[in-house]
């Protein structure tokens, strides 16, 4: 019996990433940009065409033996109605069956592979999903204005106010300070710099590796910001009750933080990621996640 294709897809905020699977054979892959959110305004038609663009970036003669699609989507879980509305435009541009929920949950199954466990997703935004027999439950998660706290965002965000902060001689010196003027002739220009392309919260994001670079260089301002960010993740994973969790997401792939975060947090390693997880339930609809997935 031959195993069933499968077209998965992550859509972050920042990247989107597409991958066509046989059973455990991956047979292409492609990343491209991401897209605002879909929970934001027009957030379906944007997701469509950020996914669209990865999809062409796939090797042809595997996309046409595509028998299923599963995608993980940033926002998907905020906002049901738009979730709804990408889904059928997913069936219409791809004619597939289509399988949606949000790309922390992604993250989850792919961790877990299906199973229960508390995943903190920590990349431009940050949240945490706990799933057991008895549901599931989210922590945090609440965009870039009201929440993601010690997500890639805040710490790009609170990097550039200690910039701002050293500038007006509010805060300590700082080598951020350094790095800053490499986006902007005047640290006075970083209010503009971070509203410019019309995605702030992926621009501040952009800032976090060069905080975390500094931090584990020894400066000090850097590094009470990294410790903080990790406070805040690890505030989040107790709310849930559990302080044993699987850590993934883009803040988590530098070695660094990691480390810091494994001073508040039991960590253990995925199983999988989020790209497998799309995958795993396009096929499957006996999962502990099947009340927040939307299919069509």
């Amino acid at each position: 019996m031959r195993d069933t294709v499968t077209l998965a897809i992550d859509l972050g905020k920042t990247s989107c990433r597409a991958r066509i699977t046989a059973g455990a054979s991956v047979l292409s892959e492609f990343h491209s940009a991401g897209a605002p959110g879909v929970a934001d305004d027009d957030g379906a038609r944007l997701a469509l065409a950020a996914i669209a663009t990865a999809v062409s970036g796939l090797e042809t003669g595997a996309l046409a033996s595509v028998q299923q699609l599963g995608v993980g989507a940033a926002g998907a879980e905020a906002a049901p109605d738009a979730a709804r509305i990408l889904v059928r435009l997913l069936g219409e541009r791809f004619d597939l069956p289509v399988a949606l929920l949000s790309d922390g949950l992604a993250a989850h199954v792919g961790a877990f592979g299906g199973g229960p466990g508390t995943v903190l997703i920590a990349g431009t935004g940050s949240v945490v999903f706990s799933v057991t027999e008895r549901g599931v439950r989210q922590v945090d998660g609440n965009g870039p204005w009201l929440g993601d706290d010690g997500s890639g965002r805040y710490l790009g965000q609170q990097g550039l106010r200690a910039v701002l902060r050293a500038h007006d001689g509010r805060g300590d010196a700082t080598v951020l300070t350094a790095q800053a003027l490499l986006l902007v002739d005047r640290v006075t220009d970083l209010p503009g710099w971070v509203s410019a392309d019309g995605t702030p919260a992926r621009t501040l994001a952009s800032f976090a590796p060069h905080v975390l670079d500094a931090a584990a260089l020894g400066d000090a301002v850097a590094l009470a910001l990294v410790d903080d960010a990790c406070r805040l993740l690890a505030e989040s994973c107790a709310a849930t009750g559990s302080s044993t969790v699987c850590a993934v997401g883009g803040l988590t792939q530098h070695p660094f933080f990691l480390t810091r975060l494994a001073a508040w947090l039991t960590l253990v390693p995925p199983l999988g990621d989020a790209l497998s997880g799309a995958a795993l339930i396009a096929g499957r609809r006996d999962l502990l996640h099947e009340e927040r997935t939307t299919r069509g």
